[in-house]
C-alpha cells in the first residue's frame, strides 16, 4: 500500500481530538473529513477505518510504541506507524517514521498477544467485571468478535417499499447487499458506502440500523390497532420500525426527556413516510401519570453501559467508568419501576438494552418482578444477542405480560 502523508495526518488530529480532547470518534472523523473536499471515497475511508482500528486498540499500540497519555503529536505518530507495521506494510521514508523499530514492534506484538487485556486491548476494570459476569470462555470469544469492524446494515423501511425492491434499486447504484433470513427487513452491505447520500435514503426507503437492533420491536408483537409507548425514544430507530410494522396504523407514543432527539425523530419520521407517530418531551412525571393504565404495549429500551456495541462505538471502552455502570443501573430500575405502570391489563412491555452484562439484563428483570410495582407481571420470553455467536451488535430483550 502507498500512503500519503496528509492522510495520515489526519488520522493523527482525529486521534488527538478522541485521545486527548475526549471527543467523540464519529464526532471527530467527521470534522477531520470536511478539512479537504479533494478527498474522494477512497481517501475518506482511510482515515476513518484507520482512526476506528487505532481506536479500539488503544492499549496495545500505546504499549508496543512505550507511550502514555496525554499523547504528543509524536507519540500517536509512533502508534501509526504500530498500525502500519503490524498490518504488514513497509514503513514510509517520512521524518516522523525515522529509525522506526520494525522488528522491536513485532516482538513486542508477540510477547503482548498472549494477555487478554492487551491483545484486545480492553481497560483492566472492564475486563474484570465482564469476567465475572459472564466467565472466562464466553467474555474471551465475545470481546474478539466485538473488536470486529462492524458491517453496516440497512432496514428496509416497509412503508414505502419491499427488501427485494430496495435490493434491486440499491444494486443499480453498484451497491451490493446480502440477506439475512434471520432478520426479514435487512440488507448487508457487502462494501461499505456512503448511503446517506443516495436519493433512495432521502426518499425514506430505509434506515442504517444493526440487524440486532431490527429485532427489538417485532419481540413487541405490535398490531396496527394498538396504542404503544416507545419511553425511551432518542432519535427514534424502533420507533419507526414500530410504525412500520404497525403499518401507520394505531398509535405510537414516542418520549425522551431529551428535546433535541425527540426533534430528529419528527424530522425521521417525515422522511420515512411514518405518520403514527406522536412526541411527548419528559419534562415531569405527569406526563407518565396521564397514561396511567392506557398502552396495549411498553418499549423499554432502556440506557446501558454499551458494551454490546463496542464493535460499533470502540472509543466508548475508553470513556466508560465503573462508576457509570452502577449510576445506570439504578435508573434502568428506576425507569422499569415508573413506566410500567402504563400497561393496561391484559398488555405487554419489552424491556431492552444494548449491554451483554447480566446484571443490566436478568438482574433487573428480576429485581422488577421481586417489587411491588413488577408484582401484577410474569416474564413470557427473553432472548440474549451476542457477537460471537449471531454475527451483529449485542442486545438483551425481554417480554413480560401485564396479569
Amino acid at each position: 500500500m502507498r500512503f500519503h502523508h496528509n492522510l495520515l495526518q489526519a488520522t493523527v488530529d482525529a486521534l488527538h481530538q478522541i485521545f486527548n480532547d475526549g471527543k467523540y470518534a464519529d464526532q471527530a472523523i467527521q470534522k477531520i473529513l470536511k478539512r479537504d473536499t479533494r478527498w474522494g471515497s477512497r481517501d475518506r475511508g482511510f482515515i476513518a477505518e484507520t482512526t476506528y482500528d487505532i481506536v479500539r486498540y488503544k492499549r496495545l499500540y500505546a504499549e508496543i510504541a512505550s507511550v502514555k497519555e496525554p499523547f504528543k503529536p509524536a507519540d500517536l505518530w509512533r502508534m501509526t506507524a504500530v498500525w502500519i507495521v503490524l498490518k504488514g506494510y513497509e514503513i514510509p521514508a517520512w521524518e516522523e517514521y525515522y529509525n522506526t523499530p520494525v522488528r522491536r514492534i513485532k516482538g513486542r506484538f508477540d510477547e503482548l498477544s498472549s494477555i487478554r487485556k492487551y491483545r484486545e486491548s480492553i481497560p483492566d476494570w472492564m475486563d474484570e467485571l465482564c469476567v465475572a459476569e459472564l466467565g472466562e470462555e464466553l467474555w474471551t470469544a465475545e470481546l474478539a468478535a466485538l473488536n470486529k469492524q462492524a458491517d453496516v446494515v440497512l432496514r428496509t423501511n416497509t412503508l414505502k417499499t419491499d427488501r427485494k425492491t430496495l435490493k434491486e434499486k440499491l444494486q443499480a447504484l453498484e451497491i451490493a447487499t446480502t440477506t439475512d433470513d434471520r432478520f426479514p427487513d435487512a440488507l448487508i452491505l457487502e462494501e461499505r458506502a456512503n448511503v446517506f447520500q443516495t436519493q433512495l435514503f432521502q426518499d425514506g426507503l430505509f434506515e442504517v440500523q444493526d440487524a440486532g437492533s431490527q429485532t427489538i420491536a417485532p419481540y413487541l408483537r405490535v398490531d396496527s390497532g394498538l396504542r404503544v409507548m416507545d419511553s425511551c425514544a432518542g432519535a427514534g430507530g424502533k420507533t419507526l420500525h414500530l410504525a412500520a410494522i404497525m403499518e401507520n396504523k394505531g398509535q405510537i407514543i414516542a418520549t425522551d426527556i431529551y428535546k433535541n432527539k425527540l426533534h430528529e425523530l419528527k424530522r425521521r419520521a417525515r422522511r420515512a413516510g411514518a405518520h403514527n407517530i406522536e412526541s411527548r418531551h419528559i419534562d415531569s412525571t405527569k406526563v407518565i401519570k396521564k397514561l396511567d393504565g392506557k398502552m396495549d404495549r411498553l418499549l423499554i429500551d432502556a440506557p446501558c453501559s454499551g458494551i454490546g456495541v463496542l464493535r460499533r462505538n470502540p472509543d466508548a471502552k475508553w470513556k466508560l467508568q465503573p462508576e457509570f455502570i452502577e449510576e445506570i443501573k439504578t435508573t434502568q430500575q428506576e425507569i422499569l419501576q415508573s413506566y410500567s405502570r402504563v400497561v393496561k391489563s391484559g398488555g405487554s412491555m419489552v424491556y431492552a438494552t444494548c449491554s451483554i452484562l447480566p446484571s443490566e439484563n436478568e438482574g433487573q428483570v428480576e429485581a422488577f418482578l421481586k417489587s411491588e410495582a413488577g408484582s401484577t407481571f410474569t416474564l413470557q420470553e427473553s432472548q440474549s444477542l451476542l457477537a460471537h455467536k449471531d454475527g451483529f451488535d449485542g442486545f438483551y430483550m425481554a417480554r413480560l405480560l401485564k396479569n
